[in-house]
């Protein structure tokens, strides 16, 4: 037991995660790393975490040794009672994970939407989660000092708490703390929901849930959360204002202390080309032979051009306008038309962007390759084999790909927001020191110059690539720091409680 997750003699903090995704059952971004990572650390520290998830389709009960437990009956508002399974896991064996089974709502191709098309019931089907995790708890007499609950999918959880806790329902005795991954997605839907979530009227209030006559779920979250955070001090400043607060900064303003920034950790155990087995060769800070092979191999998969002396950029992006996509669509053909490098992507998302990648690779054979969708072991494989790494983001709540990136010695490139502008130190080009290249404007063209920066220093100053390389190999970001914060908030919010 650690001395400093738990006063000593007192029992272990009770923390139940309930969230859309968890990795690596089931993930389209952030989000899930976090839940997959985070509940780790802090059992690590002696916290008992435990997950909520939904049973979507494409998670393979044999894959993961899931094991049938007994259902639990919900009773929604109005007196709707819906059946659901209940299937328990282990999170890479140290983190339990109850699975949400109800087909009409979670047996469906995607998380929320199909193929772009958002499911229109989303606040039902999350709703619906939030109300199963508590009974779960209830039926197995384990009820959470905390519910920590991830952006607009389980925002409203915060709410029920609040419902709960008037009513006299014991886990109502629960603090509520809120992380906001990314505050330009809020859960707008109809406010029918409201009584399927049994929740009246006084909850319909610009106060409460209410904007522009729908209910905004990540409002109501950031309005009843006992605390609050987000993924990066730097985006916590940028969502107290506009535009980065997207309508809510005045809300997350009258918070007060209630409101921090803890930064993302990475996971080590799974991110580390020492012990990788996803890439073709280990490699370390001190020997870097097999960052090589892993360059030749890339290019040789990926049919480009097996050239050591040309730079390669890689990559691991969803393509939407927030990753920088329209940035990339002006900055790209003219970085290729001007400099010598290579381009790797591997990504999905925006129709017209995929077709501007697949375009640039038929443009520039043997220079640009792209593979449409996701492949976790080409995500490892593009991570070790590139020298640069785009990450042009407009914004960046924190951003895990460039911390892998500087485990890999794969130098960022990125717009200097949010956790990028946390987590990379710019280049000195008169001492070679750093562990990327920022630039602070984002335009087509501070793009394409930053690009020709790392391109310049590739060819002109390598020493330098290799002195960068070493400085990013040795920064951690490891998630016991961020798990102490978290433990931290979690006090501050039970005592907030009375508990």
């Amino acid at each position: 037991m650690d001395i400093n997750s738990v006063a000593a003699g007192s029992p272990p903090l009770k923390v139940l995660f309930v969230a859309s995704e968890c990795a690596p059952f089931a993930k389209s971004g952030g989000l899930g790393d976090v839940v997959g990572s985070l509940p780790k650390a802090l059992r690590r520290l002696g916290a008992d975490v435990r997950v909520a998830l939904p049973l979507y389709d494409s998670i393979a009960r044999e894959k993961y040794r899931l094991v049938e437990e007994p259902s639990c009956r919900v009773v929604c508002g109005g007196g709707e009672v819906n059946g659901c399974g209940v299937w328990r896991g282990m999170n890479d064996g140290e983190v339990p994970v109850w699975f949400i089974e109800h087909n009409r709502y979670y047996a469906r191709p995607g998380i929320y939407d199909d193929h772009g098309a958002e499911y229109g019931d989303n606040a039902f089907r999350f709703g619906l989660l939030c109300m199963a995790a508590a009974q779960v708890c209830h039926d197995r007499h384990w009820l959470p000092d905390v519910v920590h609950v991830h952006d607009w999918p389980t925002a409203v959880m915060a709410v029920l708490l609040d419902a709960w806790r008037k009513a006299g329902v014991p886990l109502g005795r629960a603090a509520g703390v809120l992380t906001i991954h990314n505050q330009g997605y809020q859960g707008y839907y109809h406010p029918s929901a409201l009584g399927y979530l049994g929740l009246g009227s006084e909850y319909f209030t610009p106060d409460g849930l209410e904007a522009w006559g729908k209910i905004n779920l990540l409002k109501g979250g950031i309005n009843y959360a006992d605390a609050i955070t987000t993924v990066s001090p730097t985006y916590a400043r940028e969502i107290l204002g506009e535009p980065g607060g997207n309508g809510l900064s005045g809300y997350l303003q009258r918070r007060g202390d209630d409101f921090v920034g803890i930064l993302n950790g990475a996971d080590y155990d799974v991110w580390n080309p020492e012990t990788d087995r996803l890439i073709p060769a280990n490699f370390r800070a001190t020997s870097l032979i097999g960052k090589g092979q892993c360059k030749r191999e890339l290019q040789a998969q990926m049919g480009l051009a097996q050239d050591a002396a040309v730079p390669l950029f890689g990559m691991v992006t969803r393509l939407a306008a927030q990753k920088g996509t329209g940035l990339l669509r002006e900055a790209l053909p003219a970085a290729l038309n001007e400099m010598q490098l290579q381009l790797v992507v591997l990504g999905s998302g925006d129709h017209d962007d995929e077709n501007f990648f697949r375009w640039l690779a038929r443009s520039y054979p043997g220079r640009v390759a792209v593979e449409i969708g996701f492949s976790e072991e080409l995500s490892h494989r593009i991570q070790a084999g590139s020298d640069f790494f785009l990450m042009p983001s407009l914004f960046e709540p924190c951003g895990l790909s460039q911390l892998y990136a500087l485990r890999y010695g794969t130098l960022p490139v990125v717009n200097a927001t949010g956790g990028l502008e946390d987590t990379i130190i710019q280049y000195n080009q008169g001492e070679g020191q750093g562990t990327g290249f920022k630039f602070y404007t984002p335009e087509a063209n501070a793009l394409r110059a930053t690009i020709g920066w790392a391109v310049s220093t590739w060819y002109d100053r390598p020493s330098h690539v290799t002195l960068m390389r070493e400085q990013a190999m040795q920064q951690r970001f490891e998630w016991e720091a961020s798990a102490r914060k978290y433990l931290d908030v979690y006090r501050r919010a039970v005592a907030k409680r009375g508990g």
